[in-house]
C-alpha cells in the first residue's frame, strides 16, 4: 500500500513525541536491532493479501507463546556482544590448554577479563535462540518465518554454539573454555553470529507485533478479494486514546463518500485518524482497534490533515492546501483503491472561497467509484448542497450545552450537524468579555 511521509505523519504512525505515535505504543521490542526490523515493518505496509495473512498467522501463533519468550536477551547483551566481536583483542588459541590459558591470563588480563565477561553475555544469547527454536520448532508457521528457526537449528550444530546454549544460567567456564569460545566467536565463527543476530532482531520484531495484539486487545481484520472498495468496522476506536468511544462504520462503493460535519472538539479528526490508522495496521498484518473490520487491500492511503505553510519557500497556507489536493487527485485518477482522508478543506481562505472550492473538489471527487473518502468540514452548507447525492452518506458529531456548558457524546450519528458553537465558545472563555473592557 502506498503511503506518503505527510500520511505517515497525519495519521501518526511515526511521531517524535512518544505519546502521540502508534509505532511508540506499539513497541513492545527488548533490542535495538528488533525496533529497526520494527520500524521497516511499519514502514513498508503490503501490498498482497497474502503476505498480509502471512503475518496475521505469524502473529497469531506468536501470541500463544509471548509469555515464555526469553527475557536473557536485551540491548545490554546485543552491545556487548557486538563490541566483543570488534574489540582488539590479543589473539587467541583456538584450542589452547590449561597452561595456555593461564598464560594468557597473566600476560594479557584486561584481555581476558573482557572474554570472560563477554562469554557469559553469549551464552544467555544462545540459550534464549534455543529456547526460542524450541518453542517454535512444533508449530506450524509460514514458510516466511519458519526459514529463520530452520536457520537457527543449523547454525546451532556448531559446536562451541551448542556447548553455550545448553549451558547453565552463569555458568562459570574454566579459563581454557573461555579462551576457546572467544576464539571460536571471534575468528571461527563471526559471520555466523551476526547472521544469528540480525534474526534474533527479525523475531524480536514479530514478538513486538504480537505482543502489542495481545497487549491491547486488538482484531485481525478480515480482507476480502472483492473488485469493489470496502471498509466495514464494528467497534472501532483510535489506538491512542485512554478512554474511547467507538464507532461503527459501513463504506462501500454505493456511499463510498462519507461526509462528516460536528462542532470544533466533537470528535470529526479522531474518527479520521482512527479510520486511516486501522486501514494502515491492516496492510502490516497487524491486528487493528475494532471489535470486527472487514476491508478491501487498497492500493494507497492518502491525506489532508495537517497542512502547514512553508515560510522558506514562501508558500502559502491555502497554496499547500491546493498542491495536497492537487497530489490527491492525480493519484485517485489512476482506477486504484486508494483510501482518502480529509479533515477540513480549505481552512486557508475565506468561507465563501472556502465554500465554493470544497464543492468544486467534491463534486470531483465524487466521479471516482474506485476509491473511498472521508471529509469533514465545519462548512455545513456544503452538505445542504449535496445533500441529494446519493453516494454521499452523512454523519455528524452533536454536541449540547446544559447549564452554559458543552457536551460531546462523540457518538456518530445520522445527518448533517446544525451547531453553530464557535461564538458560544469564545464567550464562554470570556473573551468577547475581555475584548469589551479593552
Amino acid at each position: 500500500m502506498q503511503i506518503d511521509g505527510i500520511s505517515f505523519n497525519d495519521i501518526a504512525i511515526f511521531h517524535p513525541e512518544e505519546d502521540y505515535s502508534i509505532f511508540h505504543k506499539l513497541n513492545f521490542t527488548r533490542t535495538f536491532g528488533g525496533r529497526e526490523w520494527l520500524r521497516h515493518f511499519f514502514s513498508n505496509p503490503f501490498n498482497d493479501i497474502e503476505k498480509i495473512r502471512g503475518t496475521q498467522r505469524i502473529l497469531s501463533k506468536l501470541i500463544l507463546h509471548v509469555e515464555e519468550w526469553p527475557e536473557d536477551i536485551t540491548n545490554g547483551t546485543i552491545l556487548v556482544m557486538d563490541r566483543f566481536l570488534d574489540y582488539a583483542l590479543d589473539r587467541v588459541s583456538n584450542s589452547p590448554n590449561a597452561l595456555d590459558a593461564a598464560i594468557y591470563r597473566v600476560l594479557h588480563h584486561a584481555d581476558y577479563a573482557m572474554v570472560r565477561f563477554s562469554i557469559n553475555h553469549f551464552a544467555d544469547f544462545f540459550r534464549s535462540i534455543r529456547k526460542i527454536s524450541a518453542l517454535l520448532n512444533e508449530v506450524a508457521l509460514p514458510p516466511s518465518f519458519s526459514i529463520y528457526i530452520e536457520r537457527i537449528d543449523q547454525l546451532l550444530k556448531i559446536e562451541a554454539f551448542d556447548q553455550l546454549s545448553v549451558s547453565a544460567k552463569d555458568q562459570p567456564f574454566a579459563m581454557s573454555k573461555n579462551l576457546y569460545y572467544a576464539g571460536q566467536l571471534r575468528e571461527v565463527h563471526k559471520h555466523a553470529i551476526q547472521e544469528l543476530m540480525d534474526i534474533y532482531s527479525r523475531l524480536d520484531a514479530w514478538y513486538s507485533m504480537a505482543m502489542a495484539v495481545k497487549r491491547y486487545n486488538l482484531a485481525f481484520p478480515e480482507f476480502t478479494d472483492q473488485v469493489t472498495p470496502v471498509i466495514e468496522a464494528t467497534g472501532l476506536y483510535h489506538i491512542l486514546l485512554q478512554s474511547p468511544v467507538p464507532y461503527d462504520l459501513d463504506i462501500t462503493q454505493k456511499n463510498n463518500f462519507l461526509f462528516l460535519t460536528g462542532a470544533n472538539m466533537a470528535g470529526k479528526s479522531t474518527l479520521i485518524k482512527s479510520v486511516g490508522a486501522a486501514v494502515f495496521l491492516a496492510h502490516i498484518g497487524m491486528g487493528v482497534p475494532a471489535r470486527s473490520m472487514r476491508l478491501t487491500l487498497f492500493d494507497g492511503l492518502i491525506s489532508n490533515i495537517n497542512v502547514v505553510d512553508n515560510i522558506v519557500k514562501g508558500e502559502s497556507f491555502f497554496f499547500n492546501e491546493v498542491q495536497r489536493i492537487r497530489n490527491t487527485v492525480e493519484k485517485v485518477s489512476n482506477g486504484q483503491k486508494w483510501l482518502v482522508l480529509i479533515d477540513e478543506l480549505f481552512k486557508g481562505t475565506n468561507v465563501q472561497d472556502a465554500m465554493r472550492c470544497s464543492l468544486a473538489v467534491i463534486r470531483g471527487l465524487l466521479k471516482v467509484k474506485s476509491s473511498l473518502f472521508i471529509l469533514s468540514t465545519h462548512l455545513y452548507e456544503i452538505g445542504e448542497e449535496l445533500e441529494t447525492t446519493p453516494s454521499i452518506s452523512f454523519k455528524h458529531f452533536e454536541t449540547t450545552i446544559h447549564d452554559d456548558t458543552l457536551s460531546f457524546s462523540y457518538q456518530l450519528k445520522e445527518g448533517i450537524s446544525k451547531d453553530r458553537l464557535g461564538y458560544f465558545i469564545l464567550k464562554k472563555e470570556k473573551v468577547v468579555e475581555m475584548l469589551d473592557r479593552l
